[in-house]
C-alpha cells in the first residue's frame, strides 16, 4: 500500500497570511499555495480547506526521492516537530514546484493575452471596414 503523506503550512509572508499544502503520493509532489488576508483562525484554515479543495490548483508533479521512515522516539519526534515550528520555511522542492506553476501560468496568462489582442485587432479592422462601405454606399 502506497503512503501519502500531507502537511500544511501557515506563515506571515508580509503583509498576508499564507497557507502552503503540500502532499506526497505515488514518489509525486505537489503543492498549493493560498493567500489569506488577515490572520485565519485554525477553524477557518480547515472550513476553506473542507469546501475549496476541489477547486484548489496544485503545481506540477515533480518527482520526489522516497526515503525510508524510521520510527522516532516520542520525545525526539516532538523535538522534531517544534523545529520545524520554528523554521517556517519552505523547502527547495516546493520553491521549485511553485516556480514551475508560476512558470505554467505566465504562460497561459501570455497566450491568453495575445488571442483577446489579436481578437480586438480583428474587430477594429472589421469596424473599419465596414464604415468604409457605408461610406462608398451613399444615403
Amino acid at each position: 500500500m502506497e503512503a501519502v503523506k500531507a502537511s500544511l503550512t501557515v506563515f506571515f509572508e508580509n503583509p498576508f497570511w499564507v497557507a502552503v499544502y503540500e502532499r506526497e503520493y505515488a514518489g509525486k509532489y505537489e503543492l498549493c499555495k493560498v493567500t489569506f488576508g488577515a490572520e485565519p483562525k485554525d477553524y477557518e484554515i480547515y472550513d476553506y480547506f473542507l469546501k475549496n479543495f476541489n477547486h484548489l490548483r496544485f503545481s506540477p508533479p515533480v518527482s520526489s526521492a522516497r526515503r525510508k521512515e524510521k520510527r522516532f522516539n516520542p520525545k525526539r519526534m516532538q523535538r522534531e516537530i517544534n523545529k520545524q515550528m520554528q523554521k517556517r520555511v519552505m523547502g527547495t522542492k516546493a520553491q521549485q514546484a511553485l516556480k514551475l506553476q508560476q512558470e505554467q501560468n505566465k504562460k497561459k496568462r501570455k497566450t491568453r493575452s495575445r488571442e483577446m489582442l489579436e481578437a480586438e485587432k480583428e474587430r477594429q479592422f472589421e469596424l473599419h471596414q465596414q464604415k468604409r462601405k457605408d461610406k462608398h454606399k451613399g444615403h
